[in-house]
């Protein structure tokens, strides 16, 4: 059993996971995700952390090495490295379990149960917050059934030129080769930076807000959470510093710990 023998009296196990690599975010990403999945969850929280560096993470949180995946060097460090994930077998769960997916950069904000127990046994995404309507999930948040679906994986093994030569990003990849992706109710997934910030010139005197109904936010590019806290947006063009600029955000203290 990869469950570590939890329950909830009713055989329910919040499965989740997330990839570590480089020096970007350090372990107190993962514990981070890990303390806030804990307090959002009523359900025994079972966290594996794919990495190439364990070290710092708490012992409660199961580690493996990075998954093989057959990518060019140009790719390899990118987030087309979360295909590897779609295996046919996957270290730390078993075959058939439905597993949610986090990236590090994001702050969970309300409960996650629903993430659960919302149309079970479909892939689920955010729809990508800046290509509404156009079909297209953003996995910064997901859900997938361990096992299924695994063409996804085997396809960028055999011949990953032919894959990239036909998708820019992973994102994109999935939306398209899935039978079904659906998306999560809207206003669970929020943007930091394309649904929080204020338009310029408003965000030079405006906090970000946090609608009380959010459950989860997304911090894709920059600024990352730790930035945001004391309102700095990393940015080498100053002339772009005129209107890249988020406030000081203190509910992110609140929330990612």
């Amino acid at each position: 059993m990869t469950d570590q023998g939890l329950t909830d009296g009713q055989g329910n196990v919040a499965h989740a996971a997330c990839i570590k690599w480089g020096t970007r975010y350090g372990a107190d990403y993962v514990t981070r995700l890990h303390s806030a999945l804990k307090r959002n969850l009523t359900m025994p929280l079972h966290l594996v952390c794919y990495t190439d560096d364990p070290t710092g993470i708490p012992d409660e949180i199961e580690c493996h090495p990075l998954p093989e995946i057959n990518l060019p060097e140009d790719v390899r460090w990118t987030p087309w490295r979360k295909i590897s994930l779609w295996q046919s077998e996957l270290a730390g769960f078993n075959h058939g379990d439905d597993v949610l997916f986090l990236d590090l950069d994001l702050v969970i904000t309300g409960p996650m149960d629903d993430f659960y127990t919302f149309a079970p046994g479909k892939v689920v995404a955010i729809e990508n917050w800046t290509q509404v309507g156009q079909g297209i999930g953003n996995t910064t948040c997901y859900r997938w059934r361990v096992g299924e679906n695994s063409f996804i994986y085997d396809d960028v093994q055999k011949n990953p030129d032919d894959v990239l030569s036909r998708y820019r990003i992973e994102q994109q990849y999935l939306s398209r080769e899935l039978d079904e992706i659906l998306f999560w109710p809207k206003g669970w997934c929020l943007s930091f930076k394309h649904d929080l910030i204020p338009s310029f010139p408003m965000n030079w005197f405006k906090v970000p807000p946090l609608p009380a109904d959010a459950k989860l936010i997304g911090f894709t590019g920059k600024p990352d959470p730790d930035d945001a806290v004391i309102g700095k947006w990393p940015e080498d063009k100053k002339w772009k510093r005129i209107y890249k600029k988020v406030l000081p955000t203190p509910w992110i203290d609140e929330h990612w710990q």
